[in-house]
């Protein structure tokens, strides 16, 4: 299986070229990743030592940060290599991933190369890291074996493991010899450590969700928004974060025929020009975009359209009432937590089976799915109506995050105990 998957690797990579003929995505995948070895050699300084973080993508990032920053403070004369797998990780943050640390004179932010043997070997060699974390479920073989080789200490942060994995297959024997090149794993719940313990790994420690962390540090920031100020006022808000077509369907029917004051933010997950036009032709209401909007169309605007990236998790300290996309249709849940530290209820669609946060937030009433535009009108005309219902919910959402923050220092408390 190892040769089968070395040679559908090598394959990929050979074709990556003509990939980028099928859209900007795949265009900033390929050509992110050119050069990136040169690039690593002139950016690391080769007299210091490399500490270096690997997350899929944007939201793995944000996963990441508080183990990062903490990282830092343990060992800052050690310089931070974060790698990307996707565009919309590295995109985002090849320029701020570091941003938050300003004592870190030495970040350096790169594509991942593909995970064939000899690209592992070149990455190692020119990186030549003495820690490495993997966030989440990122399981690169040829990466992981290598490691292993050079003895680095490796972990899986936030580590999630689920039947589905190709470890629990009668074919995956060679990827379950991949997880023995980690020298410690930090799980999200105990569904996972029982699933790792069935394949007789006892180096793991339920330590939780690191993004219960991150949001909590949402709190103490500053959180202002001028544009938010102007258009919110004293009404009601209700901020649609991460929207796919699928959410919008549920949505925009009722807001065409929302009569009362509250005003509504609706952050697209997709910024292409032709979705945000559809979705302006699609309101019936008045509104305004973030980067169009001045005082003279706030005040009047019902909708504020966020056409930018970066400000959600902001604006959702304005609202009232969010709605989480991704879970209407099957793109994926986005962050449910981002809206719940500031103690305020949830509704996202009824797609929620790979998402246990979300889950356990249903189970205690600070969340809500709604399948429809029918159940969607019924919850949020409840949530506006109810003042007593929508403050009791959002507590609940609130202290769902509170009592579950702690993985960063467990983490931390692991590598205090065995240090570099």
């Amino acid at each position: 299986m190892r040769l089968i998957y070395n040679f559908l690797i090598t394959l990929v990579q050979w074709m990556l070229p003509i990939s980028t003929l099928f859209g900007p995505k795949m265009k900033q995948f390929v050509r992110g990743r050119k050069g990136v070895f040169t690039q690593l050699a002139q950016a690391l300084d080769g007299e210091r030592p490399t500490i270096w973080f690997h997350a899929a993508s944007l939201g793995e990032y944000e996963q990441g940060l508080p183990v990062i920053k903490a990282i830092h403070q343990m060992y800052p004369d050690h310089q931070m290599l974060l790698s990307f797998f996707s565009p919309s990780g590295y995109e985002h943050k090849k320029d701020s991933a570091f941003k938050s640390m300003p004592s870190l004179s030495k970040g350096v932010v790169c594509y991942l190369p593909l995970d064939t043997r000899a690209n592992a070997i070149s990455f190692l060699d020119v990186v030549n890291p003495v820690m490495v974390f993997f966030i989440k479920y990122e399981f690169w073989p040829n990466y992981l074996r290598q490691l292993k080789k050079r003895k680095t200490r490796t972990f899986l942060l936030s580590g999630v493991f689920r039947p589905q994995q190709a470890f629990f297959k009668w074919h995956g024997k060679w990827m379950r010899k991949s997880l023995r090149s980690f020298e410690h794993f930090f799980l999200q719940d105990t569904a996972s450590l029982e699933h790792l313990h069935k394949l007789h790994f006892q180096n793991a420690t339920l330590s939780g969700d690191t993004r219960f962390d991150r949001v909590a540090q949402q709190i103490g920031q500053d959180n202002t928004l001028a544009i938010a100020e102007g258009f919110v006022k004293e009404q009601h808000c209700v901020v649609c974060g991460s929207t796919w077509p699928e959410d919008l369907a549920v949505l925009v029917p009722f807001i065409n025929t929302d009569t009362s004051n509250t005003k509504w933010v609706i952050a697209p997950h997709e910024l292409h020009p032709d979705k945000l036009a559809q979705l302006k032709n699609d309101l019936q209401v008045s509104y305004t975009t973030f980067s169009e909007g001045d005082s003279s169309t706030l005040a009047g605007a019902k909708v504020l359209i966020l056409d930018t990236i970066g400000l959600l998790s902001r604006m959702y300290s304005y609202a009232h009432i969010a709605y989480v996309g991704g879970a209407a249709g099957h793109s994926g849940l986005h962050n449910i937590l981002e809206p719940a530290t500031f103690g305020i209820p949830i509704l996202c669609g009824p797609h929620i089976e790979k998402f246990p946060e979300a889950q356990r937030l249903r189970q205690l009433a600070g969340l809500y799915t709604v399948a429809n535009k029918e159940e969607a009108t019924a919850m949020f005309k409840k949530l506006l109506a109810d003042t007593t219902f929508r403050t009791q919910t959002g507590m609940i959402a609130g202290h769902f995050v509170n009592a579950n923050t702690g993985a960063t220092k467990t983490v931390i408390s692991y590598i205090k105990q065995y240090p570099l």
